[in-house]
């Protein structure tokens, strides 16, 4: 019987008893928590700067011995109000300080915060709550102009689970958070610690069950690889509650090392260069499309940038015409990051060469993190299914911090993973010799023209050469005959934007395959995003199926 679904209960799958006594004697898991990790990081930084928001303009800091007592306070008062260990909590928070006291009052009260987007609405709470059962849900009363409180009421009328709505900010919530601190049970460290939400683009994410014992192993590690210190400063660029920003180092990476977490209210290059000046930040992770417009405005900023050192780009692949102007642009050092809320995490190090910095995604931060790189065509996906060295493949991995199945998924689970208990990330990769991998793709976004598949990253890359290109985007068109024809979107950089037949002659040029030449170019002013930046390929399909009708 496979791994995979020996110890699977009725909400999750775990790992095989044997697999995780090897991660704890290899010194992975260590049985701490994450309200266990902020006392101690509290008793050797206790007057350090643990947080910095900023709210109507105003700057406000937050010591570690200051957020530890409110995190106290905020688990006494989830407990008084009927929140009790397991209870599954949808927290929906911006880019606030007091995100960070509430998830770690959660965290000790022994419930599973649900990170939601602030950029999720109805539709998205609606599915969190009800797949989550969740007993509670956490939010602003505004943001953005969005009434958050409103849609979190609406939902909870709706969702019979949901007990209460507390809204950060109100009299009802600050009295919770005065409660008198006191003593809780901790939680067990190899238990669920909360459900993070699956990546993608199209359909309503899949819940990720975490534990603090294989969550907090990848934290330490991305924090020891991405040399952060007491020092260090964190810019937390994106909305902190996705993965990425949460632990790539991010935020609790930022935590682990006893260094100050910056949480921007948006991302934008005035905004955040205002940030990097005033608090002196060291270190900050974006997307792509957000890279691309930092760069652009780098060249026309007054802002001194000179204290930011690694800028890490990840999320989704980030091209090497892109990552060239990096360095250059931003004066500081790019370090590239390929992830997953599922598990997975790969950095290009410090001390690697440029070639590997600028050309692939990282490699893997455990000796553990088993990887296999097989055809993709291959249903069974065995290791005996393995493409040759350097030839692209579908990734799958396992590993100490990489689940072996989503929460109350069992017929997604089936095919999401192997019977052997790998799982599908979706991504295809070519793997070098030294391990690193190079991202070309996803295999829902290979594109099948006419029999000949390509990946559509290789073929924005390509259109991201050409000088007047700030970004590019390319998905596949249903095509009567070809079964697919391809379309390329354009985000120009300033000045005079491209022709569509000028990109087409560039791509030509550049000695591609024929079939890699973009069938239709569109021009735009910018990419549909989604909740955390990344460039929305399900909208761009979207539109063009609406311009196909209009025709």
């Amino acid at each position: 019987m496979s791994d995979a679904r020996v110890n699977a209960g009725p909400d999750h799958v775990v790992w095989p008893p044997e697999v995780a006594a090897r991660y704890r004697a290899a010194g992975y898991w260590r049985g701490q928590t994450f309200g266990a990790l902020l006392t101690s990081v509290t008793a050797a930084h206790a007057g350090r700067t643990a947080v910095v928001g900023e709210r109507n303009g105003e700057i406000e800091r937050w010591t570690f011995a200051e957020l530890d007592e409110r995190a106290h306070r905020i688990a006494a008062g989830l407990a008084a109000s009927g929140i009790v260990p397991g209870d599954r909590v949808v927290l929906q928070l911006p880019n606030i300080p007091e995100f960070m006291a509430v998830v770690f009052g959660l965290w000790r009260a022994g419930a599973w915060p649900v990170f939601a987007l602030p950029a999720h609405r109805d539709s998205e709470l609606r599915h969190f709550a009800g797949q989550s059962e969740a007993a509670a849900i956490i939010t602003v009363a505004e943001h953005e102009r969005h009434d958050h409180a409103a849609t979190a009421r609406a939902v909870a009328a709706d969702v019979p689970s949901v007990r209460q709505v507390l809204v950060v900010g109100s009299a009802e919530f600050g009295e919770l958070a005065a409660s008198e601190p006191r003593e809780l049970p901790d939680p067990d460290p190899a238990g669920v610690a909360f459900l993070q939400l699956s990546g993608g683009s199209t359909g309503l994410p899949k819940l990720i069950p975490r534990t603090h014992d294989d969550y907090l192993y990848s934290v330490r590690e991305s924090a020891r690889i991405c040399a952060l210190r007491p020092e260090s400063v964190y810019l937390a660029a994106l909305p902190v509650s996705h993965n990425y920003p949460l632990s790539s180092p991010g935020v609790l990476g930022a935590l682990h090392a006893g260094a100050a977490s910056v949480l921007a209210p948006r991302p934008d290059p005035d905004t955040a260069f205002r940030l990097i000046e005033s608090e002196r930040v060291t270190i900050t992770g974006v997307v792509p499309p957000l890279a691309a417009a930092w760069v652009q405005a780098a060249a026309r900023t007054t802002r001194d940038l000179s204290s930011l050192d690694t800028l890490l780009v990840g999320g989704a692949k980030c091209g090497r015409e892109l990552a060239e102007r990096i360095g250059p642009a931003l004066g500081c050092r790019l370090q590239q990051v390929f992830g997953m809320a599922e598990g997975l995490v790969c950095y290009t190090r410090l001390d690697d060469p440029d070639e590997i910095v600028l050309g692939t995604q990282g490699r893997p931060i455990s000796l553990d993190d088993e990887i296999r790189v097989v055809d993709p065509d291959d249903p069974a996906a065995s290791s005996a299914d393995v493409v040759a060295p350097g030839e692209i493949g579908a990734l799958l991995t396992r590993g100490p911090y990489t689940i072996r199945g989503y929460y109350r998924a069992a017929a997604h689970n089936a095919t999401a993973f192997t019977e052997d208990g790998f799982y599908r990330t979706g991504d295809l990769v070519r793997r070098g010799p030294s391990g690193h991998l190079e991202v070309v793709g996803r295999t829902k976004e290979q594109i099948n023209r006419g029999g000949e598949k390509l990946a559509a990253e290789e073929v924005e890359n390509h259109l991201m050469a050409h000088p007047g290109v700030l970004d590019a985007a390319v998905v596949g068109v249903p095509d009567e005959y070809l079964g697919e024809r391809t379309c390329a979107y354009v985000v120009p950089t300033a000045g005079s934007a491209p022709t569509a037949a000028e990109l087409r002659r560039f791509v030509r040029e550049r000695g591609v395959a024929a079939f890699k030449v973009p069938d239709l170019v569109l021009v735009v002013d910018a990419f549909p995003v989604t909740g955390v930046g990344k460039t929305s390929k399900r909208e761009l399909r979207a539109a063009l199926a609406a311009l196909a009708e209009k025709r």
